[in-house]
Formats: structure tokens, C-alpha cells, sequence
């Protein structure tokens, strides 16, 4: 089964000048946690997603720190929300997007998803825009149709 059979082909997407502000109010409204971003001749240029706010507001090192656990909200991090104000999404989204195309199997878009850790894949042409958008529930879904009712 190739992805073009189970992708989501109306695709939301965002622009990379827009404020990260609204374009988290968008994924809020949506019930999402990510969407592709596109630049002025609509080809993908980014992904955005709440991770990558809380990659901003959060210190640089906190991969780094394992089980540490915040009592409280340190003065660093209200500073930082401060600055999401004047912040874009081309701030601080992910430039370096794995994409597949429509006629990737279904498995290995599984296998990308997990060795790659990520929940969402775009699904770009030859000129690079966005035809649709696979995520895990997606792709599960797709592989468990025959044992779910």
C-alpha cells in the first residue's frame, strides 16, 4: 500500500513570517500539535510544532539535564515567553523536514517516523509542495484496518 492512499490531502498549512503566537493559536484551534510551513511560492520550508515552542522557552541545556524536575517556573522562562511576542515561526521552526512522496510504501513511512522520532510526515511533489500530510495515527490505522471495526 503506497502513503497516497491514506494521506490527508487537504492540508493546513502556515506561512514562515506569521508570529508564533498565531500560528500556535492555529494548532490550538486545530487540536493539533504541528503543520508544515510554506514560503511565498507555497513550497515546504519548514515544520512547526508546539515541541518547537517549548524547545524555545525551555533552557538550551535541558536535553542535556535527564529527570530534572522544575519546581517552579524559573524567572528564565517567563522571559522567554516574553520574547515568543516577537518571535516568527521561521524563528524557530524546523528547516530540515523529512518528506516522503506519494508513492512511498506505508511501511517504510512507519520506519521513518520511528527511527527519525517524529509524528508527521509531509508529502511533497517535485517542486516540493505540500500534496498531503501522513501522520502515525494515519499510517496505524492503515496497517490495522483489517483487526479494528
Amino acid at each position: 500500500m503506497k502513503i497516497k492512499e491514506i494521506m490527508i490531502r487537504n492540508v493546513k498549512s502556515i506561512p514562515a513570517n506569521i508570529s508564533v503566537i498565531e500560528a500556535f493559536k492555529i494548532l490550538a484551534e486545530m487540536q493539533i500539535s504541528g503543520l508544515p510551513v510554506i514560503d511565498e511560492n507555497e513550497k515546504l520550508c519548514g515544520m512547526f510544532t508546539e515541541k518547537d515552542i517549548l524547545k524555545t522557552i525551555l533552557p538550551s541545556y535541558i536535553e542535556t539535564v535527564g529527570k530534572f524536575v522544575y519546581v517552579e517556573n524559573p524567572k528564565g522562562i517567563s522571559a522567554k515567553i516574553l520574547e515568543l511576542i516577537n518571535l516568527k515561526v521561521k524563528d524557530i521552526m524546523r528547516k530540515e523536514v523529512v518528506t516522503v512522496d506519494e508513492d512511498t510504501a506505508i511501511c517504510e513511512v512507519a520506519r521513518i517516523m520511528i527511527t527519525q522520532k517524529i509524528r508527521r510526515i509531509p508529502v511533497v511533489n517535485k517542486e516540493n509542495k505540500v500534496i498531503g500530510i501522513v501522520a502515525r495515527q494515519d499510517v496505524l490505522r492503515a496497517l490495522l484496518k483489517d483487526y479494528i471495526k
